[in-house]
């Protein structure tokens, strides 16, 4: 019997603060786990209704971006598949906003839908042009991977620690600190 093909997928641009988040959780996830063969762990960046791909022909889905939320910036916000589905879908204000209830809703009518979505949702301080999160949203990034973990942990699909677990350093802040005087 097949291994269901799990994906774990950041959603968000390094260009706009703290939208960020879900570029960064997986930076965090990579520099300290080791998955299991059947679970992909992508920084799928700002794909728009381009999701398909990543969502389409996965069994399991977990998404780490930003929400739009109540609550202090940094607050961790979990929705199941049911919640995402149940509020209509918001209009989309740029290309780039991911489209996910319309991936979902697309592919469900195409037949390939995964049977498990989950968003673990940031809600962030600070988006506008520029690199770097906010300082209650960077120190969410490991709560929110710790929570990924723990999803994946309870659906049998347990990640192992690194022994070799380093902080992680993702590419945007380097060529941030390499242009600046």
């Amino acid at each position: 019997m097949a291994l269901p093909k799990v994906r774990v997928l950041g959603l968000g641009n390094v260009l706009m603060g703290d939208d960020a988040v879900g570029p960064w959780v997986i930076e965090e996830l990579l520099a300290n786990w080791e998955f299991p063969e059947n679970v992909e762990v992508v920084d799928v960046g700002t794909p728009g209704l381009d999701l398909v791909p990543y969502v389409g022909g996965a069994d399991i889905i977990l998404i780490v971006d930003t929400v739009k939320s109540d609550g202090p910036p940094g607050r961790i916000r979990v929705y199941e598949r049911e919640q995402l589905l149940a509020r209509p879908a918001e209009p989309r204000l740029s290309p780039h906003d991911p489209g996910l209830k319309e991936v979902l809703f697309a592919l469900t009518l195409a037949g390939s839908a995964p049977e498990d979505v989950v968003l673990v949702g940031v809600v962030p301080g600070a988006v506008k042009m520029g690199v770097g999160l906010s300082p209650a949203v960077q120190e969410a990034v490991p709560r929110a991977a710790a929570a990924l973990v723990e999803r994946l942990t309870s659906l049998g699909f347990a990640p192992r620690q690194r022994a070799d677990a380093i902080p992680p350093s993702p590419w945007w802040e380097k060529s941030v600190a390499l242009s600046s005087p």
